[in-house]
C-alpha cells in the first residue's frame, strides 16, 4: 500500500513538473511564433495589398476581439493610408479547404466598403491543384472591387466567384474566408474606425 502511494506521489510530481515546463515553453515561444507568422505569411500579403501605403501597416497594426464560431478571439488589423488619401484596413480570415484551413488576407476601403485586393496567406492544399490559390492572381483578383454585400460563394453554389478548375473545394474555402471577413468587418467597423483615428 505504501509503495502504491509513493508511486502515485511520484507520478503526480512528474506530471506537475512536465505541465509547468510545457506552460513555460508555450509562453516563451508564443511571441516568437507570432513574429515568424507575421514576417513570412502576413507581411508579403500586406505589402502586395498596400503597395502604395504612406504609413507602415505592419507597425501600425492593432487588435480587436470578436466571436468566431462561438469562441472569443483576437484579430490583428493592418491599417493602410494610401497615397491618394484613402483609408483602408486589411485582416485575415480562414475557411476550410480540401487539406485544412485556407488563410485569406483581405484589404478593404473604409470609405466605400469595397475590397481593394486579396491574397492567400496560408494553406495545406494539394500541390498543383488547390495550392494554386496562393499564386493564381486571376482567381483572387475576382474579389477586388466587390462590395461587402456581395455573395461570396462559387458560381456552382449560386455565388459570384468563378472556381479554380479542378479545385472547387479550395475555391469554396477561400470564399468562406471572404464571407467571414464580410461578417467581421460589418460587425467591427465602428471599432476599426476609432482605431484608424490614431493612425497618422
Amino acid at each position: 500500500m505504501r509503495e502504491m502511494i509513493k508511486m502515485v506521489l511520484v507520478l503526480t510530481m512528474i506530471t506537475a513538473v512536465s505541465g509547468g515546463i510545457l506552460s513555460v515553453l508555450k509562453t516563451s515561444t508564443e511571441g516568437k511564433i507570432e513574429e515568424q507568422v507575421l514576417k513570412f505569411q502576413k507581411a508579403p500579403a500586406i505589402k502586395e495589398i498596400f503597395n502604395n501605403a504612406t504609413n507602415e501597416p505592419l507597425k501600425d497594426r492593432f487588435k480587436l476581439k470578436a466571436e468566431i464560431k462561438g469562441k472569443s478571439q483576437e484579430i490583428t488589423f493592418f491599417p493602410g493610408i494610401l497615397d491618394n488619401g484613402t483609408k483602408a484596413v486589411a485582416f485575415e480570415a480562414k475557411g476550410g479547404g480540401f487539406g485544412g484551413d485556407v488563410g485569406l488576407m483581405v484589404g478593404i476601403d473604409l470609405g466605400t466598403d469595397k475590397i481593394i485586393k486579396t491574397r492567400v496567406t496560408t494553406h495545406s492544399e494539394t500541390p498543383g491543384v488547390g495550392s494554386r490559390a496562393k499564386d493564381d492572381t486571376n482567381f483572387v483578383s475576382q474579389f477586388a472591387g466587390m462590395g461587402l454585400n456581395s455573395n461570396f460563394k462559387v458560381k456552382k453554389d449560386g455565388g459570384d466567384i468563378d472556381a479554380m478548375s479542378g479545385a472547387t473545394v479550395t475555391s469554396r474555402g477561400v470564399c468562406l474566408a471572404a464571407a467571414q471577413v464580410q461578417q467581421l468587418y460589418l460587425k467591427l467597423k465602428p471599432q476599426i474606425l476609432d482605431e484608424m483615428k490614431k493612425i497618422k
